[in-house]
């Protein structure tokens, strides 16, 4: 009986320790549902009980449905015929075990039909679905984004009508946002809204590159405003599958071949309007991208996790001169780092979650009682702050730490993970998308670099610093504060500089330094809780020191050689 959750010592580690108190209690608004509904706890330990009975469940389907079922859904595919995309068969089952489990509807208000759960428990249960099939994710996945952003913005008459579709399972959801020429930039969107004379939109235009595009209902980014040329003249729109959207074709991927990512063709198709006309991208696509991108941070652990284990487990089985290749140094820390840079990811994911919640909390909590707002301005504040930085840090590092571990995974596989037989191969290629949707890497830089350059992540670090005692952890902590002391002066550093282009060059490397940063501190606080993470510890700050040192003497140093001979470097002239 295989369980992923009940199996990861790490994840239990982290449910266990995770600070949800506050938001349990702003999730359940002081557990008024629990007369109503027989599911809805009635008080903080009733809520963990049944978070707890929650992942237990995901985890057995995610162990013993979903990702035996992974690999024929890889070989297998989407299919497209005719206008029609079906799912592999496998799919099809995983989804129907979610829906008869009642897990579709997971971040979702009970009176809608869904579990109520903040988005901390929705990453784990993402983090296992996706180590156990990181396609099926892409599917199961948009159901909480689509909900959520349809919760927080629809009129009641659309949220009454297709959030309890959602919450069963009816249908599946996608949203449609990218188009032939407008992929990053979205400020590009040009597929066309307009009303007739009763009021009624209707869309036109094609979207391209769309996960589950073909599925029953999409958000739609779209240009309501005639002349309009920038963010301003988009509006969102829900749009129900009929006979005036075709699919084009579905895309040919490297990976994630269980999930249909669609080109989609709009010919009147009618539409609703969610929210206000002007904000659809400013607004409304910020928070659904910002929801995805934590959803693909915890899609990039899973496929992490499932790369580990499989090397792992190759690396105990597989022998050479007498012995498993486990036991020789070099294969033994390729595994270290690969667990090392995981657990990294979870630690710094499930703080990103936290925060996320912490704001969403308050921010519910506002709209329900307004007088209170002038009491919560300035933690909303904060956590809106914080959430900004972190979401496209967890989104860069997890996406990018990923591709590492599944790449080292082929590696102690050796010949073998070049094949098709063996499951690492495929973990390589559905990594690969990660770093790419919902926002390339290099765009979670652009949108973390504010928070570092404007106090956001020296207040984290003065928070972390305030709340902990930390004298029992020398010279661990000691190793941190000179990170902490790199990436200040290193910032600073920048500001004085005051060159756009420069800034712009060093970028990454500030948020990567101020990323393990974090994570160094994470790994401190884990280390009062456990011998274990002690270890951990050391082994991370022996490279995470050394490389943000790195780093800050490259920013120090002025460097910016390829600034001043871009041109000769890519020209290749002699």
């Amino acid at each position: 009986m295989s369980n992923f959750f009940k199996d990861n010592d790490d994840l239990l580690f982290h449910f266990k320790h995770l600070d949800l108190d506050k938001i349990i209690e702003f999730r359940e608004n002081n557990f008024a549902e629990a007369d109503k509904y027989g599911y809805a706890p009635s008080d903080i330990k009733d809520a963990k009980d049944s978070y707890e009975r929650i992942l237990k469940i995901t985890g057995q389907i995610a162990g013993e449905i979903i990702e035996p079922n992974s690999a024929e859904v890889d070989e297998v595919g989407a299919k497209f015929k005719n206008g029609k995309v079906t799912y592999a068969p496998g799919t099809k089952i995983g989804l129907d075990a979610m829906r008869k489990a009642d897990l579709m509807g997971f971040t979702v208000p009970r009176k809608y039909g869904g579990l109520n759960c903040p988005m901390t428990l929705y990453c784990m249960a993402i983090e296992m679905t996706s180590r156990a099939d990181a396609a099926f994710m892409n599917i199961f996945g948009l159901q909480s984004d689509i909900a959520d952003t349809i919760h927080k913005f629809a009129d009641e008459e659309i949220k009454n009508k297709y959030l309890p579709m959602l919450c069963e399972g009816n249908i599946t959801s996608s949203m449609a946002l990218t188009e032939p020429d407008a992929g990053s930039d979205l400020q590009a969107v040009m597929l066309k809204a307009y009303q007739d004379g009763t009021g009624q939109w209707f869309l036109n235009g094609v979207k391209r590159f769309i996960t589950n595009g073909s599925g029953e209902i999409s958000l739609v980014l779209a240009r309501s405003e005639e002349g309009s040329i920038d963010g301003r003249g988009l509006s969102m729109f829900l749009y129900e599958r009929d006979d005036k959207m075709q699919i084009r074709r579905i895309e040919n991927k490297l990976g994630i071949h269980g999930s249909p990512t669609c080109e989609m063709q709009f010919n009147d198709a009618p539409a609703f309007l969610i929210g206000k006309r002007r904000v659809g991208l400013i607004k409304y696509v910020m928070s659904l991208m910002n929801e995805a991108r934590i959803g693909i941070g915890a899609q990039s652990l899973g496929i992490a996790e499932a790369a580990y284990r499989e090397a792992k487990q190759y690396s105990e089985e597989r022998k050479q001169f007498k012995q498993p290749i486990k036991n020789f140094i070099a294969v033994g820390e390729l595994l270290a780092n690969m667990k090392v840079k995981i657990e990294a990811g979870r630690s710094l994911l499930y703080e990103t979650a936290i925060i996320v919640d912490m704001k969403d909390g308050i921010e519910e909590h506002i709209l329900k009682y307004p007088e209170e707002k002038k009491n919560y301005k300035n933690d909303f504040k904060k956590y809106a702050a914080l959430a900004n930085m972190l979401t496209p840090m967890v989104k860069a590092y997890n996406s990018e730490m990923a591709n590492e571990v599944a790449n080292d995974g082929i590696q102690i596989h050796g010949g073998t993970g070049y094949l098709k037989e063996f499951n690492a191969e495929r973990h390589f290629r559905d990594a690969r998308i990660t770093n790419i949707y919902e926002g390339t890497t290099q765009l979670q830089i652009i949108a973390a670099i504010g928070g570092i350059t404007k106090g956001v992540f020296m207040n984290l670090i003065n928070e972390y610093e305030e709340k902990n005692d930390f004298d029992s952890l020398e010279p661990f902590h000691s190793d941190i504060r000179k990170m902490v002391s790199y990436v200040e002066k290193s910032i600073n550093f920048i500001k004085e500089n005051n060159d756009k282009n420069f800034h712009s060059y060093h970028s990454r490397r500030l948020v990567e330094m101020s990323t393990k940063t974090i994570i160094a501190y994470l790994f401190l606080k884990a280390a009062k809780h456990s011998e274990r993470k002690k270890d951990v510890l050391k082994y991370f700050l022996e490279y995470a020191l050394p490389e943000v040192k790195m780093n800050s003497e490259i920013i120090l140093n002025k460097t910016s050689s390829f600034l001043e001979n871009k041109s000769t470097i890519l020209e290749n002239k002699n």
